[in-house]
């Protein structure tokens, strides 16, 4: 094992206006003014492949599961809530795609329903406080919800001038609920954010799950999807601003992979003539009359995943920093033998 210390550990600030096109962890090395978390050594414990890696406890231990994909979870696992997903708003500010709880059996703990959106668009029109459309989009995600023991609340492209928009929208569900459980997914986060405000969202809702990854995403240079030293700032400050009843810790169980080159492209007259050139075409042919040539290319890709030595580490260090709760994206990407390395509390 060895124990590897960071000093002076900075936040990484939100993306423009909640959107995802950029990551929400771009890499700016400067804290924010509102709620703002000390900078401080980070210390978590690096293991090595020789070693027999530690069973952490948490409180609770999300994890999501596709759709159609029921088999990714077994009856053994040491998962306390499933968010079955996912129920999307369409095109027309419906709800379509809902899934049924019944297709889940065997499996005793909490299950909570996922409603997402994927259109920054679209997400403004259907939250819009008093309209016809976010009444009735309330309504269906409502009754899609009866079958279920919670609502999971997964919305990624709220626009920034829709804050309260989103605020209230929760309120109106978390009214409709009743008794039970309603969640909501924020990205990760080390500073205030006007849109996901880690504060005002745990106000209204039973649990906050900050989907802490994606720190390097596709477009991104190549690096870690969740590094240590950002999940640690990411934990902080969610301790912080939600607290550790509220608090799932989203954990990535996939990786990403980047090239040293992309080659899918558009092209104009003179880039392909100096492609031809470059690469010493010799030979090309035509299709209906189209022409056509091939070149090979040596392409570099780094990959970035996640193995049960890096589980261990990274759950360790949110148990060690009195996190209670976490959370995995998702059923199905794992390595099989992170399953042995966690144990809920009182089972």
């Amino acid at each position: 094992m060895v124990v590897v210390v960071i000093t002076n550990c900075k936040s990484a600030p939100p993306a423009g206006d909640g959107l995802q096109t950029e990551s929400p962890a771009d890499v700016s090395e400067e804290f924010l003014e509102d709620d703002e978390i000390p900078a401080e050594e980070i210390a978590y414990e690096a293991f090595d492949h020789d070693e027999n890696l530690p069973e952490n406890a948490f409180s609770e231990v999300w994890a999501y599961m596709l759709n159609g994909r029921e088999k990714d979870l077994k009856r053994q696992y040491p998962v306390s809530d499933v968010v079955h997903f996912a129920a999307e708003v369409d095109r027309y500010g419906q709800l379509a795609d809902i899934p049924r709880r019944k297709s889940i059996s065997g499996f005793n703990g909490r299950v909570h329903l996922a409603v997402i959106c994927n259109s920054a668009g679209l997400t403004h029109f259907v939250i819009q406080s008093g309209t016809e459309a976010r009444k009735r989009l309330v309504s269906e995600i409502l009754a899609a919800a009866k079958e279920y023991d919670g609502l999971n609340i997964d919305l990624e492209s709220v626009p920034a001038r829709d804050a309260e928009h989103f605020l209230s929208f929760l309120a109106e569900l978390r009214a409709g609920l009743g008794g039970r459980m309603l969640s909501v997914c924020v990205p990760g986060r080390t500073r205030a954010d006007g849109v996901y405000s880690y504060t005002s969202i745990s106000a209204l809702v039973d649990r906050v799950f900050v989907m802490a990854y994606d720190e390097h995403w596709s477009g991104s240079a190549p690096g870690p999807v969740a590094s240590m030293k950002w999940c640690a700032a990411v934990a902080e400050y969610g301790l912080h601003a939600i607290g550790p009843e509220k608090l799932i810790m989203g954990i990535p169980f996939y990786g990403r992979g980047w090239g040293d080159k992309s080659t899918s492209r558009a092209l104009i007259h003179s880039t392909t003539e100096g492609l031809k050139r470059d690469y010493n075409v010799q030979d090309f042919r035509r299709e209906n009359g189209i022409p056509v040539f091939t070149y090979d290319i040596t392409v570099k890709v780094t990959v970035y995943y996640e193995d049960e030595y890096s589980l261990a580490a990274r759950m360790s260090m949110y148990r060690g920093r009195g996190v209670q709760n976490i959370g995995f994206w998702r059923l199905g990407q794992e390595t099989p033998k992170v399953w042995q390395l966690i144990k809920l509390d009182g089972r």
